[in-house]
């Protein structure tokens, strides 16, 4: 694959959509530049955990843990 970017006068550069594509990458999201003998390599910084960022999105008011999350369910059906 072969893309083109254009840099604006603040250095800023718009990765094109196949590339962003094959890199994972959405907005927000971090890339890193790498550079050996060979040239400049770009690749998306990982967290350690892809589900990171979703952390506590699903259980607003639940503390984390199986205990809490058990508890909350007991509560919920009301035993």
């Amino acid at each position: 694959m072969v893309k083109q970017a254009k840099i604006t006068s603040k250095g800023q550069i718009t990765v094109p959509r196949e590339v962003r594509r094959v890199l994972g990458v959405r907005p927000g999201d971090r890339l890193i530049f790498e550079g050996d003998e060979k040239g400049i390599r770009v690749r998306p910084v990982r967290t350690k955990s892809p589900f990171a960022k979703f952390k506590g999105i699903g259980n607003p008011g639940i503390a984390s843990g199986r205990r809490e999350v058990i508890r909350w369910v007991r509560d919920l059906r009301g035993r």
